[in-house]
């Protein structure tokens, strides 16, 4: 009896096969790749050279490592960075406050009309985010419905006590801002939560209730802790972009009001000096992905560390 030997294993037909599924997830995520390659990491490192050089628009401008833009950028404009913070900031909590409910109840009792519940939701989108936040000055303008509701309920007393407005109006004043902040971020805020909501199973729920748990405890022993997930991911989505804008504050606020937004629009398209207006968008993202990181720590959601 003749005992043929088996081919080599590098010889096999299957390696050729095995090799080729392997490279499958590279080459669908090559697309994805170069897009970030040449629409993120190209203009980082351009804006990162231009934040460094010095000169001007007549005399052109040249890499010489001047790193002391940034701390100048920083100790003339630290003002407007902390008043993009506590305006995003202001504005991501009150998204939460707003979002939260909303979100809760297309989850878990909106029933049939869930699905036009999320298309309200969405339905600014389809609107320009420019002509969005300008309807807000005639909804804000002075001697109309909203301002006298809120001078009837003496809320512009303890705005103005605080700064947020000047007397009985409301436009360009912080609250303003604020407002159009909330305004166009909110379904940011929204859809993360319901996503994370509509995830948790029913029957935790009743099994809190057979154990004789209340509808606030079940509240914030089960559900709140199970929709953390999208608690984050919501507050991230509205405030990075939020510490960014500069629309609302352009458009809804004051000279006294603007953002580090405006600011670095201002240097790019006015002023012309770019390593200032680049220096600022790199302070600016250090601030944020530092706050970002050490939010993400103290949440501790699983699905986001």
């Amino acid at each position: 009896m003749t005992i043929t030997e088996a081919p080599p294993a590098a010889d096999l037909p299957v390696r050729k096969g095995s090799t080729r599924k392997r490279l499958v997830p590279y080459w669908l995520l090559l697309p994805g790749i170069i897009w970030l390659v040449v629409f993120f990491a190209l203009p980082m490192v351009y804006q990162a050279s231009t934040s460094v050089q010095t000169g001007s628009l007549e005399q052109g401008f040249e890499v010489t490592w001047h790193f002391q833009t940034y701390w100048d950028a920083f100790r003339e404009y630290w003002p407007q960075f902390v008043r993009s913070l506590l305006y995003a900031g202001t504005a991501t909590l009150l998204c939460l406050l707003l979002g939260y409910p909303l979100a809760y109840v297309i989850a878990f009792k909106a029933g049939r009309w869930r699905n036009l519940l999320l298309v309200l939701v969405i339905a600014p989108f389809f609107t320009s985010f420019l002509i969005r936040t300008l309807a807000w000055k005639t909804i804000l303008a002075d001697g109309g419905p909203v301002v006298d509701v809120l001078n009837t309920l003496h809320v512009l007393d303890v705005t103005s006590w605080i700064g947020w407005t000047e007397g009985d109006r409301v436009l360009a004043t912080p609250m303003a801002v604020v407002c159009g902040l909330t305004y166009n971020f909110l379904p940011f805020m929204i859809l993360p939560l319901y996503t994370s909501l509509e995830r948790i199973d029913g029957r935790l729920h009743e099994a809190a209730r057979d154990l004789y748990a209340s509808p606030t405890t079940t509240f914030r022993k089960v559900t709140f802790p199970l929709s953390m997930p999208g608690v984050v991911s919501g507050t991230l989505l509205t405030f990075i972009p939020a510490s960014g804008d500069y629309v609302n504050a352009e458009l809804l606020g004051s000279t006294d009001t603007k953002m580090v937004g405006n600011v670095i629009q201002s240097q790019f398209l006015r002023v012309l000096d770019y390593p200032t207006a680049a220096a600022l968008s790199f302070i600016l993202m250090a601030i944020v992905l530092i706050m970002v990181t050490v939010y993400i720590r103290r949440a501790g959601t699983e699905d986001l560390v």
